[in-house]
Protein backbone atom coordinates (compact mmCIF):
# COMPACT_ATOMS: atom_id res chain seq x y z
CA UNK A 1 0.00 0.00 0.00
CA UNK A 2 1.47 3.47 -1.09
CA UNK A 3 1.35 6.39 0.64
CA UNK A 4 1.32 10.03 -0.72
CA UNK A 5 3.53 11.48 2.42
CA UNK A 6 6.31 9.59 4.58
CA UNK A 7 5.43 8.79 8.00
CA UNK A 8 6.99 10.38 10.75
CA UNK A 9 8.86 8.61 12.63
CA UNK A 10 7.24 6.69 15.72
CA UNK A 11 6.52 9.06 18.70
CA UNK A 12 9.30 7.49 21.27
CA UNK A 13 8.14 7.30 24.26
CA UNK A 14 9.86 9.16 26.25
CA UNK A 15 9.60 12.75 24.06
CA UNK A 16 6.82 14.24 26.77
CA UNK A 17 8.90 12.84 29.75
CA UNK A 18 12.16 13.60 29.52
CA UNK A 19 14.33 15.68 31.60
CA UNK A 20 15.46 18.22 29.07
CA UNK A 21 12.55 18.86 27.53
CA UNK A 22 10.31 19.11 30.90
CA UNK A 23 12.82 21.51 31.70
CA UNK A 24 12.88 23.96 28.33
CA UNK A 25 9.15 23.66 28.84
CA UNK A 26 8.75 25.01 31.93
CA UNK A 27 11.64 27.86 31.43
CA UNK A 28 9.50 28.92 28.24
CA UNK A 29 6.13 29.29 30.17
CA UNK A 30 7.89 31.12 33.17
CA UNK A 31 9.32 33.20 31.28
CA UNK A 32 5.97 34.63 29.22
CA UNK A 33 4.57 35.68 32.70
CA UNK A 34 6.69 38.58 33.21
CA UNK A 35 5.21 40.09 30.00
CA UNK A 36 1.49 38.99 29.50
CA UNK A 37 1.30 39.93 33.35
CA UNK A 38 2.50 43.84 32.72
CA UNK A 39 0.36 43.39 29.66
CA UNK A 40 -2.77 42.59 30.94
CA UNK A 41 -2.52 45.17 33.90
CA UNK A 42 -2.31 47.91 30.98
CA UNK A 43 -5.14 46.62 29.09
CA UNK A 44 -7.25 46.67 32.70
CA UNK A 45 -6.10 50.08 32.84
CA UNK A 46 -2.93 49.97 35.85
CA UNK A 47 0.27 52.15 34.49
CA UNK A 48 2.48 50.04 36.20
CA UNK A 49 6.06 50.75 34.52
CA UNK A 50 4.63 53.58 32.74
CA UNK A 51 5.93 56.74 33.93
CA UNK A 52 3.24 59.63 34.33
CA UNK A 53 3.73 62.15 31.03
CA UNK A 54 4.54 58.78 28.85
CA UNK A 55 3.72 59.24 24.98
CA UNK A 56 2.34 55.58 25.57
CA UNK A 57 -0.39 57.33 27.80
CA UNK A 58 -1.45 59.86 25.20
CA UNK A 59 -2.88 57.39 22.91
CA UNK A 60 -5.27 55.11 24.82
CA UNK A 61 -7.27 52.75 22.52
CA UNK A 62 -3.62 52.60 19.93
CA UNK A 63 -1.85 51.16 23.08
CA UNK A 64 -5.10 48.41 24.18
CA UNK A 65 -5.20 47.16 20.27
CA UNK A 66 -1.43 46.81 20.54
CA UNK A 67 -1.06 45.13 23.97
CA UNK A 68 -4.07 42.87 22.95
CA UNK A 69 -2.01 41.85 19.85
CA UNK A 70 0.94 41.12 21.89
CA UNK A 71 -0.39 39.36 24.20
CA UNK A 72 -2.23 36.94 21.57
CA UNK A 73 1.64 36.32 20.34
CA UNK A 74 2.81 35.87 23.64
CA UNK A 75 0.24 33.73 24.52
CA UNK A 76 0.93 31.26 21.52
CA UNK A 77 4.49 31.07 22.98
CA UNK A 78 2.42 29.07 25.34
CA UNK A 79 0.72 27.10 23.16
CA UNK A 80 4.10 26.06 21.07
CA UNK A 81 5.81 25.04 24.03
CA UNK A 82 3.06 22.35 24.73
CA UNK A 83 2.84 21.38 21.07
CA UNK A 84 6.57 20.85 20.94
CA UNK A 85 6.43 18.22 23.84
CA UNK A 86 3.04 16.16 23.79
CA UNK A 87 2.47 13.36 22.13
CA UNK A 88 -0.10 14.72 20.28
CA UNK A 89 2.17 17.63 18.62
CA UNK A 90 4.03 15.25 16.53
CA UNK A 91 0.33 14.95 14.67
CA UNK A 92 -0.05 18.29 13.66
CA UNK A 93 0.46 18.98 9.87
CA UNK A 94 3.67 20.66 9.35
CA UNK A 95 2.22 23.86 7.90
CA UNK A 96 0.31 24.97 11.11
CA UNK A 97 3.16 24.47 13.05
CA UNK A 98 6.21 25.34 10.80
CA UNK A 99 4.76 29.00 10.10
CA UNK A 100 3.97 30.21 14.19
CA UNK A 101 7.28 28.55 14.62
CA UNK A 102 9.08 30.63 11.73
CA UNK A 103 7.14 33.81 13.38
CA UNK A 104 8.53 33.26 17.05
CA UNK A 105 12.11 32.52 15.24
CA UNK A 106 12.09 35.64 13.61
CA UNK A 107 10.68 37.52 16.43
CA UNK A 108 12.83 36.38 19.14
CA UNK A 109 16.36 35.74 17.51
CA UNK A 110 16.87 39.46 17.04
CA UNK A 111 15.76 40.18 20.92
CA UNK A 112 17.97 36.53 22.18
CA UNK A 113 21.44 38.05 20.48
CA UNK A 114 20.89 41.73 20.97
CA UNK A 115 19.63 42.09 24.38
CA UNK A 116 23.01 40.63 26.16
CA UNK A 117 24.98 42.95 23.27
CA UNK A 118 23.21 46.02 24.32
CA UNK A 119 23.73 45.30 28.09
CA UNK A 120 27.79 44.59 27.17
CA UNK A 121 27.30 47.71 25.13
CA UNK A 122 25.84 49.81 28.16
CA UNK A 123 28.55 48.12 30.71
CA UNK A 124 31.31 50.02 28.28
CA UNK A 125 29.66 53.25 29.41
CA UNK A 126 28.19 54.05 25.82
CA UNK A 127 26.83 57.51 26.24
CA UNK A 128 22.78 57.21 26.16
CA UNK A 129 23.31 53.20 25.72
CA UNK A 130 20.24 52.03 27.99
CA UNK A 131 16.73 51.73 26.92
CA UNK A 132 14.29 54.25 26.25
CA UNK A 133 12.83 54.24 29.44
CA UNK A 134 15.30 56.99 30.24
CA UNK A 135 13.34 59.14 28.31
CA UNK A 136 9.80 58.65 30.02
CA UNK A 137 8.44 56.18 27.79
CA UNK A 138 8.55 53.09 30.44
CA UNK A 139 10.73 52.39 33.34
CA UNK A 140 14.19 51.04 32.95
CA UNK A 141 13.10 48.60 34.88
CA UNK A 142 10.21 46.98 32.33
CA UNK A 143 13.03 46.71 29.94
CA UNK A 144 15.22 44.33 32.54
CA UNK A 145 12.54 42.11 33.04
CA UNK A 146 10.50 42.31 29.64
CA UNK A 147 13.53 41.60 27.23
CA UNK A 148 14.99 39.26 29.91
CA UNK A 149 11.85 36.89 29.44
CA UNK A 150 12.25 36.97 25.62
CA UNK A 151 16.05 35.98 25.66
CA UNK A 152 14.73 32.57 28.10
CA UNK A 153 12.21 32.51 25.51
CA UNK A 154 14.05 32.22 22.98
CA UNK A 155 16.06 30.08 24.44
CA UNK A 156 13.55 27.02 25.25
CA UNK A 157 11.77 27.56 22.32
CA UNK A 158 14.56 27.17 20.32
CA UNK A 159 16.08 24.08 21.82
CA UNK A 160 12.41 22.54 22.05
CA UNK A 161 11.70 23.08 18.59
CA UNK A 162 15.59 21.45 17.47
CA UNK A 163 14.35 18.38 19.26
CA UNK A 164 10.97 18.25 17.93
CA UNK A 165 12.43 18.71 14.50
CA UNK A 166 14.76 15.86 14.59
CA UNK A 167 12.57 13.49 16.13
CA UNK A 168 10.29 14.54 13.14
CA UNK A 169 11.82 16.25 10.39
CA UNK A 170 15.65 15.05 11.00
CA UNK A 171 15.94 12.95 7.99
CA UNK A 172 15.00 16.09 5.36
CA UNK A 173 18.64 17.65 6.31
CA UNK A 174 21.24 14.62 6.85
CA UNK A 175 24.16 14.69 4.52
CA UNK A 176 26.00 17.72 3.11
CA UNK A 177 25.63 20.05 0.55
CA UNK A 178 27.34 18.64 -2.25
CA UNK A 179 25.01 15.27 -1.92
CA UNK A 180 21.83 16.95 -2.52
CA UNK A 181 19.77 15.98 -5.76
CA UNK A 182 20.65 18.27 -8.66
CA UNK A 183 17.31 18.61 -9.35
CA UNK A 184 16.00 19.35 -6.02
CA UNK A 185 15.67 23.05 -6.77
CA UNK A 186 15.45 24.53 -10.43
CA UNK A 187 16.25 27.35 -12.32
CA UNK A 188 13.33 29.56 -11.50
CA UNK A 189 14.32 28.93 -7.19
CA UNK A 190 18.13 30.13 -8.41
CA UNK A 191 16.67 33.03 -9.64
CA UNK A 192 14.13 33.99 -7.12
CA UNK A 193 17.59 33.47 -4.25
CA UNK A 194 18.97 35.83 -7.24
CA UNK A 195 16.39 38.20 -6.98
CA UNK A 196 16.70 37.90 -2.86
CA UNK A 197 20.07 38.64 -2.92
CA UNK A 198 19.73 41.31 -5.10
CA UNK A 199 16.31 42.98 -3.33
CA UNK A 200 18.56 42.34 -0.06
CA UNK A 201 21.53 45.05 -1.05
CA UNK A 202 19.62 48.50 -0.45
CA UNK A 203 18.25 47.45 3.02
CA UNK A 204 21.63 46.10 3.99
CA UNK A 205 23.50 48.85 2.84
CA UNK A 206 21.23 51.30 5.14
CA UNK A 207 20.96 49.35 7.89
CA UNK A 208 25.11 49.24 7.94
CA UNK A 209 25.03 52.90 7.45
CA UNK A 210 23.03 53.49 10.14
CA UNK A 211 24.64 51.06 12.54
CA UNK A 212 27.96 53.12 12.13
CA UNK A 213 26.77 56.69 12.69
CA UNK A 214 25.25 57.55 9.54
CA UNK A 215 21.64 59.27 9.34
CA UNK A 216 20.92 59.48 6.20
CA UNK A 217 17.21 58.61 5.78
CA UNK A 218 16.08 58.72 9.75
CA UNK A 219 13.94 61.01 10.99
CA UNK A 220 15.23 63.82 12.88
CA UNK A 221 13.83 62.48 16.11
CA UNK A 222 15.39 58.97 15.36
CA UNK A 223 18.60 60.80 14.82
CA UNK A 224 18.73 63.14 17.93
CA UNK A 225 17.81 59.86 19.68
CA UNK A 226 20.19 57.10 18.82
CA UNK A 227 21.99 55.24 20.98
CA UNK A 228 24.03 52.31 21.63
CA UNK A 229 21.44 50.39 21.78
CA UNK A 230 20.53 51.76 17.99
CA UNK A 231 23.40 51.00 16.20
CA UNK A 232 23.76 47.07 17.84
CA UNK A 233 19.67 46.40 16.58
CA UNK A 234 20.79 47.80 13.30
CA UNK A 235 24.28 45.55 13.25
CA UNK A 236 21.67 42.50 13.67
CA UNK A 237 19.42 43.45 11.04
CA UNK A 238 22.18 43.59 8.74
CA UNK A 239 23.48 40.24 10.36
CA UNK A 240 20.18 38.23 9.63
CA UNK A 241 19.50 40.02 6.70
CA UNK A 242 22.90 38.80 5.38
CA UNK A 243 22.08 35.22 7.30
CA UNK A 244 18.92 34.80 5.02
CA UNK A 245 20.25 35.74 1.75
CA UNK A 246 23.42 33.50 2.35
CA UNK A 247 21.72 30.28 3.30
CA UNK A 248 19.10 30.83 0.48
CA UNK A 249 22.29 31.50 -2.17
CA UNK A 250 23.92 28.04 -0.82
CA UNK A 251 20.79 25.77 -1.04
CA UNK A 252 19.98 26.92 -5.04
CA UNK A 253 23.36 26.85 -5.74
CA UNK A 254 24.91 23.58 -3.99
CA UNK A 255 27.67 26.11 -2.67
CA UNK A 256 29.35 25.25 0.41
CA UNK A 257 29.75 21.89 -0.58
CA UNK A 258 31.32 19.78 2.22
CA UNK A 259 28.46 21.98 4.62
CA UNK A 260 26.21 20.00 6.56
CA UNK A 261 22.72 20.67 5.15
CA UNK A 262 21.11 21.64 8.35
CA UNK A 263 23.91 24.71 7.95
CA UNK A 264 22.23 26.71 5.22
CA UNK A 265 18.67 25.72 6.40
CA UNK A 266 19.36 27.16 9.76
CA UNK A 267 20.95 30.15 8.20
CA UNK A 268 17.27 30.36 6.03
CA UNK A 269 15.22 30.20 8.51
CA UNK A 270 16.72 32.35 11.00
CA UNK A 271 17.64 34.85 8.84
CA UNK A 272 14.33 35.02 6.58
CA UNK A 273 12.21 34.59 10.06
CA UNK A 274 13.86 37.67 11.73
CA UNK A 275 13.69 39.99 8.22
CA UNK A 276 10.42 39.45 7.65
CA UNK A 277 8.77 39.77 10.94
CA UNK A 278 10.84 42.53 12.05
CA UNK A 279 10.39 44.44 8.95
CA UNK A 280 7.06 43.85 8.69
CA UNK A 281 6.31 44.94 12.62
CA UNK A 282 8.51 48.00 11.93
CA UNK A 283 6.29 48.66 8.59
CA UNK A 284 2.71 48.22 10.78
CA UNK A 285 4.08 50.38 13.51
CA UNK A 286 5.10 52.90 10.77
CA UNK A 287 1.81 53.62 9.56
CA UNK A 288 0.46 54.62 13.55
CA UNK A 289 -0.72 58.26 13.33
CA UNK A 290 2.18 60.17 15.13
CA UNK A 291 1.35 63.84 15.89
CA UNK A 292 4.88 64.77 15.90
CA UNK A 293 6.32 65.42 12.23
CA UNK A 294 10.05 64.86 13.60
CA UNK A 295 9.33 60.95 14.58
CA UNK A 296 7.12 60.11 11.46
CA UNK A 297 9.10 57.16 9.43
CA UNK A 298 10.64 59.13 6.38
CA UNK A 299 9.96 56.95 3.06
CA UNK A 300 13.55 55.96 2.83
CA UNK A 301 12.80 53.81 6.44
CA UNK A 302 9.90 52.45 4.93
CA UNK A 303 11.40 51.48 1.83
CA UNK A 304 14.02 49.65 4.20
CA UNK A 305 11.42 48.09 6.05
CA UNK A 306 9.67 46.84 3.10
CA UNK A 307 12.41 45.69 1.46
CA UNK A 308 13.78 43.46 4.15
CA UNK A 309 10.43 42.15 4.98
CA UNK A 310 9.97 41.14 0.83
CA UNK A 311 13.56 39.28 1.13
CA UNK A 312 12.22 37.33 4.00
CA UNK A 313 9.58 35.60 2.86
CA UNK A 314 10.76 35.16 -0.90
CA UNK A 315 13.97 33.25 1.30
CA UNK A 316 11.06 31.17 3.38
CA UNK A 317 9.22 30.53 0.43
CA UNK A 318 13.15 28.92 -1.03
CA UNK A 319 13.71 27.04 2.34
CA UNK A 320 9.88 25.84 1.93
CA UNK A 321 10.41 24.53 -1.41
CA UNK A 322 13.68 22.49 -1.04
CA UNK A 323 11.82 20.97 2.66
CA UNK A 324 8.79 19.83 0.25
CA UNK A 325 10.59 18.80 -2.40
CA UNK A 326 12.96 16.23 -0.12
CA UNK A 327 9.98 15.54 1.70
CA UNK A 328 8.22 14.30 -1.65
CA UNK A 329 11.48 12.40 -2.81
CA UNK A 330 11.76 10.59 0.78
CA UNK A 331 7.44 9.50 -0.01
CA UNK A 332 8.34 8.57 -3.25
CA UNK A 333 11.33 6.53 -1.86
CA UNK A 334 9.48 4.81 0.72
CA UNK A 335 6.30 3.75 -1.52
Amino acid sequence: MTQSIAPPAAPRPAVPLSRPRRALRAVAVVSCMPYLGLKIAWIAGNHLGIPAGSALLDHRLTMAVVNVLTVLLDSAAIVLALVLTRPWGLRVPAWLLAFPVWVATGLLAPITAGFPAQLVVRAFGAEGAGSPGRDGFLHEWVFAVVYSGFVFQGLALGGLFVLYARDRWGHLWRGRVWELPVGALGPAHRALAVAAAALALPPLAVHLVWACGGTAGLSAGRAAERTGVFHVVEALFAVFLLAAVTGGLLLAFRRGRALPVRVPLALAWVGSGAAACWGGWLLLTSLAAVEDIAERPTPLMNLVYAGQMLVGFLVAALGAYYLAERSARAARRAA
